[in-house]
């Protein structure tokens, strides 16, 4: 072989890329995968707000990434713990046993709440209220596996004003969950299922003026009059602040407090947004989040969306202000990660946790069939039914979130079979006004429904946790005050949420085709090359990536 034959021979070598050069670029990941969960927002907030958003935030993720339009929950109950859980497992409470956000526990004969743990303490509060952990949900999160996947080097963060929105999505290896304490603290606390002692950036975030600086009037971003998008401010469907005689602007947050649970006010003003980008940006320095290229997780919740929602109204100036300020908190927390992280480094998806109802009576104003549900009343006319038709005290042992509980003990002590029960209770419910369908734990767990409410009740109901009765309410019909938003049911207002994906591995564009909210940790999992979470029911959006 000649010298020049050798090297061209040579020089063709090299050029061939090794395998586990190919290999590495096949499961290159982001820095940092960013979840962020919008708090009761409805999809038509987006559609509805757009023109008044800035470039830098909720358009930001519109026009330079993916905009699932049809995005749904496929269960019920539409609730915040069910939905942080959901988002982040791949997976529906039939599966991560998250059926509420509190609900009744037929085994330790008591009310649970979703994040509630009496073996840890809280870190950072003196609190016996504070006791938190995600032991509850029995299934991973897409967190959970990025961080098995990584030998635990990979972070986990999670943040939100709301313990269940820290809590859930960061999942059970978590570094840290970090949530609000309101009240007269005014802290962001832990709790020992983490650590010990709250970390020096923490402390020093604490001990800033921060969360106190929010203790100032609020007013709308812009002048009142160009929020046309929004109904007027002066109505009968709001519940304002203790302490001011109307609902309507401005609100001088330092002069109600003192009525409104001091630092607690702020949680329920869009103040508390800002003061939750405040802290996740605070993290991402603290934490060196996405500062190798280990891949960290994120996991961000606004709640105060929440709280001023179900205060409110989907139709308030108050709730359109919230969304005005809240699209500038994402600009500058995009603008953080960019010089932090590095543009084009991380991965960013936004959705919410359920929708919400407009409020009943303002639907009720303009001819829209719409209705309050005396839940308490309804309960005893139940159980009185029941005494009567089967002359004995008892069977019913609770209800709750439109589920009815068994005392089994009862039944088989006097003979009683459930499933006639069952089928007695279903009759009798749905000869009443306002109740629309009835489905029994035999049809349930005998029947399987592909479509409709059927479908969702079904993909709701844990076999172990779930009741015996589940009934449905009207369209638009709430057990609620007469002000405000709520929500939890299996219509469309309550299940159609945004889905934003953008960042590193992110196509650009837009469907109407119907996804899930179960599909995004398959998404997210497909992106950075990791197993699913362990109970994942949910699709890869294989268009979504690049």
């Amino acid at each position: 072989m000649t010298k020049k034959v050798f090297l061209i021979t040579l020089l063709m070598v090299l050029s061939i890329p090794c395998k586990s050069q190919e290999v590495s670029k096949i499961n290159h990941s982001p820095k940092l995968v960013v979840g962020i969960v919008v708090d009761q927002m409805r999809y038509d907030y987006i559609t509805r707000f757009y023109n008044r958003f800035g470039e830098g935030g909720f358009k930001r993720m519109i026009n330079q990434g993916y905009n699932c339009k049809n995005n749904h929950f496929d269960y019920v109950p539409t609730y915040t713990g069910p939905g942080h859980a959901s988002i982040y497992t791949g997976t529906t409470p039939k599966n991560h046993g998250v059926i509420s956000n509190n609900w009744y526990d037929k085994f330790g004969k008591k009310m649970v709440y979703c994040a509630s743990d009496a073996s840890v303490k809280a870190v950072g509060s003196d609190s016996e209220l504070e006791r938190m952990s995600p032991h509850h949900m029995k299934t991973t999160t897409v967190a959970d596996q990025n961080r098995l996947h990584t030998q635990l080097r990979g972070k986990t963060i999670g943040i939100a004003i709301k313990d269940r929105g820290a809590i859930l999505p960061a999942g059970h290896t978590a570094n840290a969950a970090y949530w609000f304490r309101g009240r007269d603290e005014g802290k962001w606390i832990t709790s020992t299922y983490y650590c010990n002692e709250l970390p020096g950036w923490v402390k020093e975030f604490n001990a800033s003026d921060k969360a106190e600086s929010y203790f100032k009037v609020w007013n709308t971003l812009y002048d009142i009059k160009t929020y046309t998008e929004s109904g007027p401010d002066q109505n009968t469907f709001e519940g304002g602040y203790k302490g001011k005689e109307t609902a309507a602007f401005p609100y001088d947050l330092s002069k109600l407090k003192d009525q409104n649970l001091g630092y607690d006010i702020i949680k329920s003003s869009a103040f508390g947004n800002s003061l939750t980008a405040d802290f996740a940006i605070a993290a991402i320095e603290g934490e060196q989040l996405g500062a190798d290229e280990v891949t960290d997780f994120l996991t961000v919740s606004f709640s105060s969306t929440d709280y001023v929602g179900h205060n409110f109204g989907v139709n308030s100036k108050e709730i359109q202000d919230t969304y005005l300020r809240l699209d500038k908190d994402l600009e500058r927390f995009f603008n953080t990660l960019d010089a932090k992280v590095g543009r084009n480094q991380y991965t960013v998806f936004l959705t919410a946790d359920h929708g919400a109802v407009h409020v009943p009576s303002y639907l009720k104003s303009v001819n829209i069939p719409a209705g309050y549900f005396e839940r308490d009343a309804f309960t005893a006319k139940v159980k009185a039914f029941v005494k009567e038709e089967f002359k004995v005290e008892g069977l019913i042992e609770n209800v709750s979130n439109n589920q009815v509980f068994f005392d089994y003990e009862t039944l088989k002590k006097n003979k009683i079979i459930s499933e006639d029960l069952q089928k007695t209770i279903a009759h009798f419910m749905l000869q009443e006004a306002q109740i629309d369908k009835v489905f029994t734990r035999s049809q349930l767990e005998t029947v399987h429904y592909n479509t409709g409410i059927a479908a969702r009740i079904q993909k709701g109901f844990n076999q172990k946790r779930s009741g015996d009765v589940i009934f449905v309410l009207d369209p638009a019909t709430i057990s609620y005050g007469s002000t405000g938003s709520t929500h939890g049911s299996g219509l469309i207002y309550d299940t159609h949420a945004p889905l934003l994906f953008f960042g590193q591995g992110i196509q650009k564009g837009s469907t109407t085709q119907k996804t899930h909210i179960t599909d995004i940790a398959p998404t997210i999992s497909a992106l950075l090359g990791i197993t699913f979470p362990n109970g994942a029911t949910g699709d890869v959006l294989s268009f979504v990536l690049k």
